[in-house]
């Protein structure tokens, strides 16, 4: 069935451009005499064209483009003032609100306006002046994570480093989180290896360390746990500010370092492994020379650092205390972290409270200890006590292969048969079957 014409749209008409030397060349073979025809297969364009660019005369030669718009200096100051005000550096705000003022300008013209201004503000924001750290003043401390193969299964690893920011000694520690309790231990580990405490330790702004900020007297609202760690080692809280992780550079270098260098590919059997692996590690990293002060970061500990680090606690301070809210799984094991601790099967699907400590595990229910483990290191691992499960399953008969044990005889031989009886039976049966 043939479409009607007026059912068919109307196609939008392509209109070529035509240089301006071929427009000049139309126009002389025009006044020449030449015929439409034959000027268009002159010069190499459709008749209608011809017939378009010779009826509009001049006009068609010229091609008239509008002026680039620009702000005149009054309206630039304008939208610089709202730029870094107002707007909070959104050029697309400063248009609108100096459209609303009056002055049309469209958002690439605001851009343009302040380019300038902008790349001065970034500028600031990256630049940075590196600074000598006083010995023994300072600690840096930061959480990377990677992935690593342990026993052939891949684990998510969560890597503590912390680096003395005059000498550069490096510390790292591996753990299956970092919660808050993660964060004072491996500090803790950290002033232990080093021998000493420094003034401050600072951090970045992670949740177990911060709990906010006071933008108008520019103060850090510590963890209530972390602020108590501080006090009892008696060092100095500090946090890098918001989006300025290069503050801490020199820890941001160092996750990076363990990342690449340290662990890079590598596999290992266990966890414990994994361990032994960054021990040996932090001594060949503390024997290198460093890049930027082109000492060993060891010498530079023992000639300037070492001494001026703050003794140690004379007694062993509690480094972690984490309390954790869990459900008593089917299989009479609470989680966690991966590592599965056994209860009373009794508990199946109540819930209790975790309370893991340096070297122990201690479940609770109802404010009573049900349950009391040595702290587990390997992911994924179990850690059950066989009395937790006890009466889960029927007793095991103590005969083997027909045979009774004289100090539980089987129950058979009160009706007066054995084992024995019945497996003669059968063998006569298949004898009979056979025949």
């Amino acid at each position: 069935m043939e479409e009607s014409v007026k059912d068919v749209a109307p196609r939008p008409t392509e209109v070529p451009m035509v240089e301006q030397d071929v427009v000049r060349q139309m126009r002389v073979l025009a006044e020449a005499g030449w015929g439409v025809k034959a000027i268009a297969r002159e010069v190499g364009v459709s008749r209608n064209t011809v017939r378009r660019y010779l009826r509009h005369g001049r006009a068609a030669e010229v091609q008239v483009r509008p002026e680039a718009r620009a702000l005149d200096a009054a309206a630039r100051e304008r939208a610089l003032a709202l730029w870094a005000s107002t707007a909070e550096g959104n050029a697309v705000v400063v248009q609108a609100l100096l459209t609303q003022e009056g002055h049309a300008a469209s958002v690439r013209t605001v851009q343009r306006a302040v380019e300038g201004r902008r790349q001065q503000v970034r500028a600031a924001q990256v630049a940075s002046v590196r600074f000598d750290t006083a010995p023994g003043r300072q600690m840096q401390v930061d959480f990377g994570e990677k992935k690593v193969l342990l026993g052939g299964v891949l684990v998510k690893v969560y890597l503590l480093v912390a680096v003395l920011s005059h000498s550069r000694r490096l510390f790292v520690r591996a753990f299956l989180n970092q919660r808050g309790d993660d964060w004072r231990e491996g500090i803790a580990a950290a002033f232990v290896h080093f021998g000493g405490v420094p003034l401050e330790v600072l951090g970045d702004n992670a949740r177990a360390l911060v709990l906010g900020r006071d933008r108008d007297t520019a103060t850090v609202r510590f963890h209530p746990a972390y602020a108590a760690f501080c006090r009892d080692w008696d060092v100095t809280p500090r946090a890098c500010g918001p989006y300025r992780a290069r503050t801490k550079g020199k820890t941001e270098s160092g996750v990076k370092y363990v990342k690449r260098n340290a662990l890079a590919g590598r596999t290992f059997e266990s966890f414990a492994g994994l361990q032994a692996h960054l021990a040996a590690w932090m001594v060949e990293a503390d024997a290198r020379v460093h890049g930027t002060t082109h000492e060993t970061p060891v010498a530079r500990f023992e000639r300037d650092e070492k001494t001026a680090l703050r003794a140690l606690p004379l007694r062993a301070l509690p480094r972690r205390e984490q309390r954790l809210k869990r459900r008593v799984a089917h299989d009479a094991l609470v989680d966690v972290d991966t590592i599965r601790y056994s209860v009373p099967h009794r508990l199946v699907r109540e819930h209790v409270e975790v309370l893991v400590g340096d070297a122990d595990v201690r479940i609770f229910h109802g404010g009573v200890e049900v349950a009391r483990h040595i702290r587990g290191r390997e992911p994924h691992a179990r850690i059950i006590k066989a009395e937790h499960w006890q009466g889960l399953w029927r007793q095991q008969s103590k005969e083997v292969s027909g045979v009774a044990s004289a100090a539980a005889p089987s129950a058979l031989n009160a009706l007066g048969r054995s084992l024995a009886d019945y497996e003669r039976a059968i063998a006569g049966g298949v004898k009979r079957g056979a025949a």
